[in-house]
């Protein structure tokens, strides 16, 4: 797996195939799929999305936004993403997306109930931090200096 600027190519592909896990956590956040292609889209524009690539196939995209306090991710990703192999990926690339918003702190949401969810973000290096308007918030604390 690797990673690079996602593209409107990639965006238009992910949403054809979208995995109905994240179709079901944008409806549980309250917005349908196109809200959250737009809101990829303004972050894409601004050079601020991944594409994640396995092979030669895009399976996920993961945006992010500055804040004053901390850096909000966006995500989207195709079934082929869900894989052990692709956390451990994630791992290093959440560090890298790190790196490029200032070392701030990375914050995630998921409003849905999933064990699998809490487990995936705790071996990334997320620690939860509770409930935040009806999703589980998860933060990346910043990276210590070496």
């Amino acid at each position: 797996m690797r990673a690079r600027a996602a593209t409107v190519g990639d965006l238009e592909a992910l949403f054809r195939d979208l995995s109905k896990r994240i179709s079901d956590e944008y409806a549980a956040a309250g917005k349908d799929s196109k809200i959250a292609y737009d809101n990829l889209m303004m972050n894409l524009k601004e050079g601020r999305a991944h594409a994640l690539v396995q092979g030669e196939k895009t399976v996920a995209i993961i945006a992010w936004h500055e804040h004053s306090d901390a850096a909000d991710t966006l995500f989207a990703a195709q079934e082929d993403f869900f894989s052990a192999a692709t956390v451990r990926f994630c791992k290093r690339h959440i560090r890298h997306i790190q790196a490029l918003a200032g070392n701030l702190p990375i914050h995630s949401r998921s409003w849905l109930q999933r064990p699998d969810v809490a487990k995936w973000f705790r071996i990334i290096g997320y620690v939860e931090r509770g409930q935040e308007n009806g999703a589980n918030l998860f933060e990346l604390p910043p990276a210590r200096a070496e």
